[in-house]
Parts: structure tokens; C-alpha cells; sequence
């Protein structure tokens, strides 16, 4: 429909106001917010992923794109959960304990919400047992963890050794990153996936919660 490609179109553009104002009018048109979400808002995000990860728009232009993304969303959560039209499902993020470098977790925040999923934004310096505690009390399907320093690396193994330990495990997929980390490390350590950079992170996430 012409209005749900202008909406892609505006949001791949970073033009806000127009995303806005765009979803307002769907609505008022009678199309379903669901469709909204799926094929405007998250149809236009899915092509500013593909960009970023083409090396084709770099960070600014993903910011631009998700500050627009949240102005079709605002309107369109409230009658979502009216509907019982839930997102993707829940992802946790955070940086470790000991790290305070979440540029890349922020980033992946972002993209995640825009391909439809709910973010629990843990922040940085997060404990094991707050990464633990999170996934019980939101129903989170995915614990996703960052790390840029490699003495905070082994943080990673002790919440994957808490989610076993306390029954989790088979619910709630974990999924490292991070510039020092690597696919055999998170092998190692028993996590479920490895994300190399940002976009990858949409796809793995995706994976582990189709």
C-alpha cells in the first residue's frame, strides 16, 4: 500500500515529523497497527540495517532512522498492546560488570527495537545476577551481552553458568559481542551465539527466537 512505502521511505530518510504525521493518517485510513509496524516502521528499518551493514550509512544515518522509527512507534504502542499485538518478543541487553563501553550495545538496542522486538536496556557495569534476574521478571527470550575489555570477558561465562544453574537456560538464548570476543570464545563459554558486529546481532537474535 502507497502510505506504508512512505512511511519506509520517510523513515529511511530520518524525516520524524513526516513518520509521524504518515502513521497517524494510516490509522486513520482503518490499516491494521500490526501492518503499520511490520511493513512501514519495521520495513524501513530492516533497509537501514542492510545499508549499515553493507558499509553503505554509517551510525549517524542509523540514529536519524530510529529517531524517526520511534515517532510511527509512540503512536502505534499503545494500540498494540490494546490488541494484544505484542512485538517480537523481549531481548535483555547489556554491558558486563567492569565495562563501561556501550556504544556497539546501544546500537544493537536500536536495531532490535527496529526490527520489532521489545528492549530491556540493562546499561553498563550490569552484575551476573542482574542480567539473571532481568530475563525471570520480563520473560526476556534473549540475554544479549557486550563486552570491549577482555578482563571483563569471563563476566560473560558466570551469567551463562547462573541462567543453567537456575533452570533458564533452555528458555532464554544468550548471545555475546564485542571487538575481543569471538565465535570459538562464546563456544566456550556455553553461549548460544556469537554476534560479530551490530547487524549481525538483528540476524542471530532473530534465529535464536524464530
Amino acid at each position: 500500500m502507497e502510505i506504508l512505502t512512505r512511511i519506509g521511505a520517510a523513515l529511511q530518510e530520518g524525516d520524524d515529523e513526516a513518520v509521524g504525521r504518515l502513521t497517524g493518517e494510516a490509522l486513520a485510513e482503518g490499516l491494521a497497527p500490526r501492518r503499520i509496524l511490520d511493513e512501514g516502521l519495521i520495513g524501513g528499518m530492516n533497509a537501514i540495517g542492510e545499508q549499515f551493514r553493507r558499509h553503505e550509512l554509517f551510525l549517524p544515518d542509523v540514529l536519524l532512522a530510529a529517531k524517526a522509527m520511534y515517532a510511527g512507534l509512540d503512536r502505534l504502542q499503545p494500540l498494540l498492546a490494546a490488541e494484544g499485538g505484542a512485538l517480537r518478543g523481549k531481548v535483555c541487553l547489556g554491558t558486563v560488570r567492569g565495562d563501561l563501553h556501550d556504544i556497539g550495545k546501544n546500537l544493537v538496542a536500536i536495531m532490535l527495537r527496529g526490527a520489532g522486538f521489545e528492549v530491556v536496556d540493562l546499561g553498563r557495569d550490569v552484575a551476573p545476577r542482574r542480567f539473571v534476574d532481568a530475563a525471570r521478571e520480563t520473560g526476556a527470550l534473549v540475554v544479549g551481552m557486550s563486552a570491549l575489555l577482555t578482563t571483563t570477558m569471563p563476566v560473560m561465562k558466570e551469567v551463562v553458568d547462573l541462567l543453567r544453574a537456575e533452570g533458564l537456560a533452555g528458555r532464554v538464548k544468550t548471545v555475546v559481542g564485542g571487538a575481543p570476543l569471538s565465535a570459538a570464545y562464546a563456544k566456550e563459554i556455553g553461549a548460544d551465539a556469537y554476534a560479530y558486529d551490530a547487524a549481525h546481532a538483528i540476524e542471530v537474535v532473530k534465529r535464536l527466537t524464530a
